[in-house]
């Protein structure tokens, strides 16, 4: 989202993009992104970098593994995840620090990482030493009382470091948002689903450790109530986009569903295409078929007479019951084009 809003342009009008097609665009990026002009020195670090981030992209799918320090808000212990943020050049943060001012914890916490720090608690807990155990104390309750990863020590600051209209990552409870800074105040970018009708709603304020923002549109203007026609029109494209994505997993299985091993290796882009689409030709032909044969039976059947009488009676029921049975089948059915 930071690099949509900065650097990355995808095609107009694409509304659907799959993960395998925004890891290359990320690979791309990194790629053209690399300096021209620098030392030996600086291009054989580089290359380095840009190998281990490429090996580690495919984890922006499920999450990265960031480890913060409390000491400031834009040092988390090293680990090869944090390479993707310094190639990609985004400023990475977060505001779970220690107030200075408290002397016990910031003892208790010293410069370790959340991970060291549980280490150390579960240490302390199982040491005879009373000073040990009592450290092990003070440090637990400072987890427990900023269980929402934000103190306003954090906050402010995150207030402080982050630039006016800069566009960074905001990270908190193992969740990644984007960040910005607008009039001196700080604004997460709204990507929940449970926004996606709200087409007025793009941007909350982070302005306390509770979560309790203010919702604002794109332009940071406070979201005035949604009208019944925003919230259909909302339904409506989510309904559309439901549609696309069906009709692409659809798609997707026909595909699958061909036989791979009798085309030729060597084949170029516009002969496979073609293949395709005549496949796709032969099954909508195939189908339509189907269908007239099914209408012409009908037809036939609804043309014949009966001969006379009590006999006529018994052949029209033997006629109706499999009319009877298609009908029920046409309407539990349904059809994918």
């Amino acid at each position: 989202n930071v690099l949509l809003l900065s650097q990355i342009k995808l095609p107009p009008m694409m509304e659907i993009i799959t993960a395998e097609q925004l890891m290359e665009y990320l690979g791309d990026y990194i790629l053209d992104a690399k300096p021209k002009e620098i030392s030996e020195i600086q291009r054989l670090n580089y290359e380095q970098n840009m190998s281990d981030a490429m090996a580690i992209l495919h984890k922006l799918q499920t999450g990265l593994d960031v480890n913060v320090k409390f000491t400031g808000v834009r040092v988390f212990e090293y680990t090869p995840e944090c390479i993707v943020f310094d190639l990609l050049d985004i400023p990475l943060y977060h505001g779970w620090l220690v107030d200075p001012q408290v002397a016990d914890i910031v003892k208790a916490v010293g410069n370790c990482s959340y991970n060291q720090l549980v280490e150390k608690i579960i240490s302390c807990k199982q040491s005879d030493n009373s000073e040990l155990v009592s450290e092990g104390f003070v440090a637990e309750q400072f987890l427990n009382n900023t269980a929402t990863q934000l103190t306003y020590h954090g906050l402010c600051e995150l207030t402080s470091a982050v630039q006016e209209g800069e566009l960074c990552v905001f990270f908190r409870n193992n969740h990644f948002s984007t960040m910005t800074k607008y009039k001196g105040q700080l604004y997460l970018l709204v990507t929940d689903q449970g926004f996606l009708t709200e087409e007025k709603v793009v941007w909350e304020s982070l302005h306390n450790v509770d979560g309790d923002g203010n919702f604002c549109d794109s332009e940071f203007h406070l979201r005035p109530p949604s009208d019944p026609d925003t919230v259909y029109r909302g339904q409506q494209d989510q309904i559309d986009q439901d549609y696309l994505m069906a009709l692409s997993l659809q798609q997707e299985q026909q595909s699958q569903e061909i036989n791979w091993e009798q085309i030729p290796e060597g084949i170029s882009d516009l002969e496979l295409a073609k293949k395709l689409q005549e496949e796709e030709d032969r099954r909508a032909s195939q189908y339509y078929q189907e269908q007239e044969q099914a209408a012409a039976q009908v037809q036939v059947q609804g043309a014949a007479s009966p001969a006379s009488g009590r006999q006529s009676g018994s052949n029209e029921r033997k006629r109706k019951e499999p009319r009877e049975k298609e009908r029920e089948k046409e309407k539990n059915s349904c059809v994918l084009l």
